[in-house]
């Protein structure tokens, strides 16, 4: 796994930072007010810093970060004055987070030391930490290193402090967040010849390790549970079919709250085959049981106060002498017939059969699916937000909430009777799409068709934001880990609070 960068918090004082090797990183508000460990490098700069506040040019917008090459009077090779923002309300989360991605972006070679001192609250500081430490990710896995290169991206970070030991400890539980990022960002990352659905499982047994209840299922057990839409998917294919269950039972005896997240580890179309053109992108199409993973990793990290299972289908959708083909008509757990229309359209029926058995066997107080299902969805809101359908408003609004705290962007998505029509088959009970309108709109409702009208339901599409192809505050290209934060978040709020 990618480690997380090394943290650690100090008292601020005028050594530590003149002896900071690497990049030292001091603030500025808003208006252009220096911090005090920025006050006591702009001395030694002779009045630099003031002069590059003080200049009309200055824009006081958080993240805006201005460079200093081997400043005088300190080790470090690099000064970064950034701006904090800030205004009447103290600094945002949002601020944080962009104030610690434009740091991350700037910090030369080697370690890094933050003067924090006088920025703002510890709630900000560790926001903006933690905003670094996930912006500095990067996936070596399959890259030559020579053995005396320096790594790319520092790895051991100083905080100081004017109350060291009090943000650390608030901080410990945004590193259990980091690390289930971290978790679901290198499975997303994976190729699909290393991230087989049994290696996937294998990653996820692991976690036992961590305090996490795990069970994987195998075809055979699949097959007795009547689970055909899911082992449809993957007939054509070498890799076993698996169901994974990850419980995390922290909250006493009350009955748990469900995550379930769809997990094709690669999606050719099947049959359907989809375009050669971006087809090595679909190593992603498992990012819904990526972040599942991640923010089960995450709660037993912190050790949540709450009852929470996160179950994955693990599958494989490949073009074969065996494979499904449209036309072919599959009876689901639930004992509903379906008319498979295009075999690309398979994350539902992965999702069909696991939905079920999550409310047959844990009877869950409520449920978040979480799946890379459409293209539609990407046409509807782009990449900057994930679209989700709910069933109960309350859960609906605690989860925009959280997506709101965090950053984790998210847009509710109408369901409605007219959708359902759409996926009104003449042969079965229904079919596994409605055609191009509302095309993220009508696979929500197929989902629902397999959830109990009493059961609180959430079904979100983050194909457009499970990877990113620029970058953004917190992620560098790839993988982002949407999801995560928001989750832990939400998780947090109703069930630990």
């Amino acid at each position: 796994m990618t480690s997380l960068p090394h943290i650690a918090f100090s008292p601020e004082e005028a050594d530590a930072m003149t002896e900071a090797e690497g990049t030292l990183v001091v603030f500025a508000s808003r208006d252009g007010t220096l911090a005090p460990g920025a006050a006591a490098a702009d001395a030694a700069l002779g009045g630099a810093l003031a002069r590059a506040v003080g200049d009309k040019a200055f824009k006081g917008k958080p993240g805006v970060v201005d460079s200093f090459g081997w400043p005088a009077g300190h080790k470090a090779r690099r000064l970064v004055l950034a701006c904090i923002g800030g205004g009447d309300d103290g600094v945002s989360a949002t601020d944080a987070r962009k104030v610690g991605g434009a740091i991350a972006k700037a910090l030369a070679k080697g370690p890094a030391t933050l003067a924090t001192a006088g920025v703002g609250e510890a709630e900000a500081v560790a926001g903006m930490v933690m905003a670094m430490a996930l912006r500095l990710y990067e996936f070596r896995e399959y890259r030559k290193v020579e053995d005396d290169a320096e790594p790319p991206a520092p790895r051991h970070l100083t905080v100081l402090s004017d109350a060291p030991e009090a943000l650390a400890r608030g901080s410990t539980d945004m590193m259990a967040l980091a690390e289930g990022v971290f978790f679901t960002r290198d499975l997303v990352n994976e190729p699909a010849n290393r991230l087989t659905t049994d290696e996937f499982a294998a990653r996820l047994a692991a976690m036992q390790e961590i305090g996490l209840d795990v069970e994987i299922l195998g075809e055979e057990a699949l097959e007795e549970l009547g689970m055909r839409a899911l082992l449809g998917v993957g007939q054509g294919s070498v890799s076993e079919t698996k169901v994974v269950t990850m419980r995390w039972n922290g909250g006493g005896d009350e009955a748990p709250f469900a995550l379930v997240g769809k997990g094709v580890v690669f999606d050719t179309g099947g049959i359907s085959l989809k375009p050669a053109g971006g087809m090595e992108d679909m190593t992603m199409d498992m990012g819904g049981a990526g972040t599942v993973a991640g923010v089960m990793r995450t709660l037993a990290l912190r050790k949540a106060k709450a009852n929470v299972i996160g179950v994955v289908g693990l599958v494989e959708n490949m073009p074969d002498g065996k494979a499904q083909r449209p036309g072919d008509i599959v009876k689901s757990m639930k004992g509903e017939t379906i008319e498979i229309i295009n075999t690309d359209a398979e994350g539902r029926l992965l999702l069909c059969d696991v939905l079920w058995y999550v409310q047959e066997t844990f009877k869950p107080t409520g449920i978040i699916d979480l799946a890379t299902l459409t293209g539609a969805i990407i046409v509807a809101l782009g990449h900057h937000r994930a679209g989700f359908y709910a069933t109960d408003d309350a859960l609906a609004g605690a989860l925009q909430a959280a997506c709101d705290a965090t950053g984790d962007e998210a847009w509710r998505m109408p369901l409605g009777k007219p959708y359902a029509e759409q996926l009104k088959s003449a042969k079965a009970d229904l079919k596994n799409t409605g055609g191009r309108h509302a095309g993220s709109i009508t696979a929500a409702e197929f989902l629902h068709a397999f959830v109990k009208e009493e059961v609180p339901w959430i079904h979100i599409d983050i194909a457009g934001t499970a990877t990113t192809s620029g970058g953004t505050d917190t992620a560098p290209k790839g993988a982002t880990g949407w999801g995560v934060a928001a989750l832990d978040r939400m998780i947090r709020d109703r069930f630990e609070a």
